[in-house]
Parts: C-alpha cells; structure tokens; sequence
C-alpha cells in the first residue's frame, strides 16, 4: 500500500535554473495530480538551462508555471509528493480554510520556512507568466499575467479552482473557477500573441479523448450553476472542446508550428490520485521523456 510521503522523494533535483532566458512559450495543461508529469519535464528543462521567456498554465499548469518561473527546480514536485496526504493542501482542513479541496493557503503561505517560493526572482521582468480562469458571469476565458493584473496568486488560486467542488473566487468583483471549463490547453493564446517557438505539455497520453457525456450527464451543469448559465454551458461542452484541441494540437505539431510533449506511456492516473508510488513514477516518466528529447527539443528551440 502506497505510503504518506514518495519513498523517493529525496532523489527529487533540487537548486535554481539558470537566468538565461529562451525564447518562445511554454503552455502547460492541468489536470491536478497528472500535472507530476510536467513538473517532471520542467525540472529537466531548467536542469538543461531551458528557461522559457514565456509560461501560460492552466490548473494545475498554472501551479506548477510558477515554480518554474521562479527557477525552483523540484520544487512542484516536493510539495505534491510530500504534502498529497496533509489534509492542510488536499482535505477536511483545505475545506474549512479555502471552501474547496486544495488549500491555496497552505501553498503559498504554508510553506515559508520548510520550502519558501521565491518571490522575488518570480516577479522579474524577464519572464512573462500567465495563469487562465474562467469567468462565471461569461463562461469566457480571460488570461491574467503578472506584473499586468490586480493580484496573480488570487489568479492562480482561481485557475486551479476546480468545478462542482470548489467556492468562485473573487477577483475585481467577478467570480471565477478553473481555466480548464473553458479552454484546457492555451495554446492558442500563445499563437496570437506572435511566439515562433511553443512547447505544449499535455498531461495525457498522446492518443487519449474524453467520451462526450450524454444529454443526462450534461444536464447537471445547468442544475448545479443554474444561476450562471454561460457557464454552465461552456462547462458542458468543455470535453468536446478539448478533443478539437487534442486534434489541432497534432496538426500543428506534424507542421513544425509547435512542439508537442505527451506523456510517452499511458499510465492510468486520476485527477485526484492517492497512490504516491504512482504520482512518484508520473514524476520520473516526465523527466525521463524530456531527457530521452532534449536533443530534439533544443533543436526546435534553435539552442546549440
């Protein structure tokens, strides 16, 4: 049976990423504990000096963007396999302290004297950083980037808010929940916003598509947001939107318009995983398939 902490959790990289900087954009999907998989790939970036000018992260992606952003490597993955077990992050006392059942108060406050975040390399002009929610009055996805937004953390625990289980977040007198309802993986964003060179990091195995739900399933959306309808329309047709991006994503990659990353072996992971030898071995499929193409990245990338 799967123990509180990762057996290996020692053997995670640790230190600080390089300042060089390289252009072009990182889009990082969610996906909550299926998000080890892109830590994994992350660190093994930094560890090569891959320090992308741009993050934009949805969920999950967002939380993990902004360790990266920091330049704190390992660090993502510490506190998810450290932490997974502390009802302080996932449970009752996440609940009773952030009304959902990850406690954004423990993250960014809980850790200061065991794994402080680096604040102040974060907010560095260097490197732009973007966290996705989605607007509840709307249904529309809206992009908050550092340095450009009332308060980025508020964004990020918005992004990583998750439906149905989760209390809105405030921001600017708006409510919002997870960026993933209304567009899972942001690539797009980063097309119009010019970038030559993007690197997409799904969470799921190249060939996965969600099964549409049926008419019954959906309707439960509109009973549960029944007082916000636009947005229990996006959130019920969020999978079908996900598989048209899964498809375009492919499309792009085969033109050379960005580079695609997937996990290289399907590993059956929920969303909510307890089993810490599981999220543990995510975590090393995600550094091993960065290392396995770093070559290929970094040729993509234009780096020698």
């Amino acid at each position: 049976m799967s123990g509180k902490i990762y057996s290996h959790i020692d053997k995670i990289p640790s230190g600080s990423a390089s300042r060089k900087v390289t252009e072009g954009c990182l889009v990082l999907e969610g996906g909550a504990f299926r998000g080890l998989y892109s830590q994994g790939f992350m660190d093994a970036m930094m560890k090569a000096g891959i320090n992308m000018q741009c993050t934009i992260g949805v969920s999950a992606g967002a939380m993990a963007g902004m360790n990266y952003v920091a330049g704190q490597i390992g660090r993502s993955a510490r506190v998810n396999l450290r932490y997974r077990h502390d009802s302080r992050y996932v449970g009752i006392q996440a609940v009773r302290h952030n009304k959902g059942l990850i406690g954004f108060d423990f993250v960014f406050d809980g850790l200061k004297e065991s794994d402080p975040f680096d604040g102040k390399r974060f907010f560095e002009p260097e490197r732009r950083f973007v966290a996705v929610a989605t607007n509840c009055l709307t249904g529309e996805t809206e992009y908050f980037e550092k340095g450009h937004c009332t308060n980025i953390f508020h964004a990020i625990r918005a992004s990583a808010s998750m439906p149905y289980i989760s209390k809105m977040v405030d921001i600017d007198g708006k409510p919002y929940l997870d960026g993933g309802c209304s567009c899972k993986i942001p690539y797009q964003w980063a097309i119009d916003q010019g970038f030559e060179k993007i690197v997409v990091i799904k969470t799921r195995h190249a060939d996965y598509r969600k099964n549409l739900k049926k008419a019954s399933e959906t309707s439960l959306a509109h009973r549960i947001y029944h007082t916000h309808p636009e947005f229990a329309h996006v959130l019920e047709q969020s999978d079908a939107a996900y598989n048209h991006q899964c498809d375009e994503l492919e499309q792009l990659a085969k033109e050379g318009r960005i580079y695609l990353v997937s996990p290289s072996v399907p590993m059956r992971i929920s969303r909510l995983e307890k089993d810490m030898e599981k999220l543990g071995h995510l975590y090393a499929r995600g550094y091993k398939d960065a290392k396995d193409q770093m070559e290929q990245l970094k040729a993509y990338l234009g780096m020698k």
